[in-house]
């Protein structure tokens, strides 16, 4: 089989160049770990309660991780991914070239690089790739950094960040389709482009060396959309954007919907936490645009303000129709014009 990249290097090269976490006591840390799974535990009884979405199959409980675990995990879900891509764009033939060999190492260097830069920044995530129906993972030394830097009260702090995260795991436990339909939207991707397999693997290390060059030279005019060369492609992405903004969209206004009645500082921490997002340096603000992460913050914005509108016509038993199936999901277009959705799905 074709490498891409050398996993295994990418993984020590995170860990290497991972950001050492805020000082904690051992007791101290333990503390954290345990609290985080009552948290979680907490924040599932009140996601449940307002979306009415019941978990129709089985889910791993929490994993409470640092920097290293976090990303060692997304590079075992990146390579249930892209390795059998791979493989089928490469004809399943051997590289046994020096050169091959070559470029799987500088493009496991530069994922690791991304991945370091991102572990510093993920307070949790419901990881699909690497387990079915997935992993919720909560990175304890972000969120108690973060918590501190916000001046913010641990538990509320903590229940807030886990009503986001919790509602992720419910959408993916709740709708058993949607991770199969998500997997297939991403491989749709790849064989939506109508080069040859040599010139796709090409072009994503192409792409991975992008982002590497973003962490790393922040006036770097790199992005991720240089990936996107045909109108197919095209097609698939808006489809792909539609299913995050919808999922990110959905888990801010259950967290808003939530926080009030059960975080008593929700109002001071989402203020803090806002400027938090649109803040930073000039430097940090380079890599959120360079990196994607930019797109990601509108998605909360725009998918939130779908979900607000459908539950104030519709109810939430009505916007839940959205999880009927793949056809009832948001269009691109619908979801900056919600009556277009409804009366589709409602009729």
């Amino acid at each position: 089989m074709a490498q891409f990249v050398d996993w295994d290097l990418a993984a020590a090269t995170a860990g290497a160049l991972g950001k050492a976490g805020p000082t904690v006591s051992y007791s101290e840390a333990a503390e954290v770990v345990a609290d985080l799974r009552r948290v979680t535990d907490e924040a599932a009884n009140h996601v449940l309660e307002f979306t009415g979405m019941r978990p129709a199959v089985a889910h791993a409980p929490v994993r409470v991780v640092d920097r290293k675990d976090w990303a060692s995990v997304n590079i075992a879900g990146l390579r249930q991914v892209i390795n059998p891509l791979v493989a089928k764009l490469s004809g399943d033939r051997e590289p046994g070239s020096f050169t091959s060999v070559v470029g799987s190492r500088v493009t496991g260097v530069q994922a690791g690089t991304v991945l370091a830069y991102l572990s510093g920044k993920v307070l949790g995530q419901y990881e699909v790739f690497a387990s079915d129906p997935g992993t919720l993972l909560l990175v304890a030394p972000n969120i108690v950094e973060t918590e501190r830097r916000l001046e913010a009260q641990p538990h509320d702090f903590r229940l807030w960040v886990c009503l986001h995260e919790v509602t992720h795991r419910t959408q993916f436990t709740a709708v058993p389709w949607l991770r199969g339909h998500f997997l297939g939207e991403v491989r749709s991707f790849v064989d939506a482009s109508q080069s040859g397999g040599e010139q796709i693997i090409d072009r994503l290390r192409h792409g991975v060396a992008a982002l590497a060059d973003a962490v790393r030279n922040p006036d770097s005019r790199a992005s991720v959309l240089d990936l996107v060369q045909t109108p197919a492609q095209a097609a698939v992405l808006d489809r792909l954007t539609a299913v995050m903004t919808l999922l990110e969209g959905h888990a801010e206004f259950v967290m808003d919907g939530v926080g009030p009645e059960v975080v008593p500082t929700v109002e001071d921490i989402r203020a803090r936490f806002n400027q938090r997002r649109e803040g930073g340096n000039p430097i940090e603000r380079a890599m959120r645009r360079l990196l994607g992460i930019d797109v990601k913050l509108r998605q909360y914005a725009e998918g939130r303000k779908f979900v607000h509108a459908v539950v104030e016509r519709v109810g939430m038993d009505g916007f839940n129709r959205v999880w009927d199936s793949p056809l009832t999901l948001p269009y691109l277009s619908e979801l900056s014009d919600p009556d277009a959705w409804v009366a589709r799905v409602h009729g």
